[in-house]
């Protein structure tokens, strides 16, 4: 069974990216269908379980208003509907989770709940339809523009093909790019290519992606056991040692993100070692009045967990589901040792009162919908953002100014390790600018990076992939959409006649897209 759904315009993919293009877009009165693969809106934090990466200014500038506004909601939603204590209700920056990453971690389905109620009077008016559960199987182009997408449903195997004279690639890994021939790059550029000083010295390989992380949350019950079925690669896993690792990845010694020297961690605070629990903490029990929570709830997304045995980008169907499902089995078997096996500090072995929280997601397995991707493919773009346009190493006067600049961010350079078995990689950038030429593929006119996959590189990536940044990447590519639908001109056109560029960016800062940061930290 067929039918054709047209729209001013097509957002593949509903992740953070993809739901602030679909609200930019429909706020300006545009017609938008939004897809996605999964059977919850928002990516890595509804689907992939992974709390707000955020800078220290946050809460006062560096983001986008609409941003702001998730945030916010955020904080609403746990002061409408949670018994909360006196203490944490007048908290004027609540952290429901109380996480140590996070000035706002909290639980995947309050994001979820937050999204669709910013979403919900476009899609009940009619101009915004979602489309989850539907997967991107083909796209019919024409030259240099895009003239269809095919989806497929994952339930009834419907296909439906979506028509919009603009296509957005908001999806996770870039999987628009392949099918409809747009020139990307995947894996780990060359330092002959870039130029990056931590690039790859010898050839480019494109299989050399950041591991992805299929996380799960759990909570504890001193005194309860909640052991789970023996996975079936936990012997496997329990003995896996990476050759640049300090041992086993199943212990509390592990390198140290930064230095790379061993670190020491504990699973709960104990003296000066690093807690591993109240790390991406996502419900602290001490906000909710008694009987609320069982326990404090966390979220799993440590270095014990991190999967790079393998890409699931540009291999075949068969490779990437068996990489998926590996990566399933290391986090049960992650779980399944810190049950059973773990060194306790009362010198016992084992927490059997750990919890696996299935519920926060509602699925069989007990983990997140997806796994966390941190690497997707990227567009040759106009404009490829590197290493020493941010970098402090290489700059003393701040990161590259961008005349087309359409948004800030803000991060460390923070790489995971790779499946070409590289090491954490962390540098420290300038708060820097994200150009408009980075969302404009080199050659296709009709089709915008709305995510991680815009004109970055390897090492560039590892700071504009986080939560703010992909917002802020999104709601510059619905919005420019809807801007080029209205005047009747291309993307391209914009960026390339000043006067069209300004009343664009003037348009980006009455809705609340900061386009400069207000200092240039020493």
């Amino acid at each position: 069974m067929r039918k054709e759904l047209k729209a001013d315009i097509a957002i593949v993919g509903g992740g953070l990216g993809g739901c602030a293009a679909a609200l930019a877009a429909a706020k300006a009165g545009r017609t938008v269908v939004m897809t996605e693969e999964t059977a919850w809106i928002g990516g890595q934090a509804t689907s992939q379980g992974v709390p707000p990466d955020e800078h220290r200014w946050i809460e006062k500038f560096g983001c986008t208003a609409s941003y702001r506004a998730f945030r916010d909601g955020v904080r609403a939603y746990y002061r409408a509907h949670f018994p909360l204590t006196a203490e944490a209700r007048a908290e004027l920056y609540f952290n429901p989770g109380g996480a140590l990453v996070s000035r706002v971690s909290h639980e995947p389905r309050t994001a979820l709940a937050v999204l669709q109620h910013m979403l919900a009077p476009f899609i009940h008016s009619g101009r915004l339809i979602v489309l989850t559960r539907h997967e991107q199987i083909a796209a019919e182009t024409d030259g240099d523009l895009i003239r269809s997408v095919t989806l497929r449903s994952r339930d009834s195997g419907e296909r439906i093909v979506l028509t919009a004279p603009y296509v957005l690639d908001a999806t996770e890994c870039g999987d628009l790019l392949p099918l409809a021939g747009i020139e990307y790059v995947a894996g780990s550029e060359s330092r002959n290519d870039t130029g990056e000083p931590h690039a790859l010295p010898g050839a480019a390989d494109p299989n050399d992606m950041q591991a992805i992380t299929h996380c799960f949350a759990m909570d504890y019950r001193e005194g309860e056991d909640h052991t789970i079925t023996r996975p079936d690669d936990y012997a496997f896993w329990r003995e896996y040692r990476p050759a640049f690792w300090p041992g086993r990845m199943f212990d509390w010694v592990g390198p140290h993100v930064i230095t790379l020297e061993p670190r020491q961690y504990t699973l709960f605070s104990d003296g000066d070692l690093f807690p591993l629990y109240p790390y991406r903490r996502i419900a602290d029990n001490r906000h909710f009045a008694p009987g609320t929570y069982e326990s404090d709830i966390t979220m799993v997304n440590w270095p014990q967990n991190d999967y790079f045995i393998g890409s699931i980008i540009d291999v075949s169907a068969e490779e990437k589901e068996r990489h998926l499902l590996a990566a399933k089995q290391m986090s049960l078997s992650f779980l399944y040792w810190m049950q059973t096996e773990a060194p306790r500090p009362d010198g016992k072995v084992g927490y059997p009162g750990l919890r696996l929280r299935g519920d926060v997601f509602g699925t069989e397995d007990g983990l997140a919908l997806a796994p966390y991707i941190r690497e997707s493919r990227r567009i040759r773009a106009e404009t490829t953002v590197l290493e020493q346009h941010i970098s402090r190493a290489y700059r003393s006067d701040g990161a590259e100014r961008y005349t087309d600049s359409v948004g800030i961010g803000y991060y460390a350079i923070d790489l995971h390790p790779s499946t070409g078995q590289r090491h954490y990689l962390h540098i420290g950038p300038y708060p820097f600018q994200i150009p408009l030429g980075s969302l404009l593929p080199e050659r296709v006119d009709n089709v915008l990076a709305a995510g991680k996959n815009i004109g970055t590189t390897h090492i560039t990536n590892g700071c504009y992939r986080l939560h703010p940044v992909e917002w802020n990447i999104g709601e510059a590519a619905g919005s420019l959409a809807a801007f080029c639908v209205e005047r009747g001109v291309r993307p391209r056109q914009v960026r390339a006649d000043q006067e069209l560029l300004d009343e664009f960016r003037k348009r980006l800062v009455r809705q609340g897209v900061e386009l400069e940061w207000p200092f240039v930290p020493a």
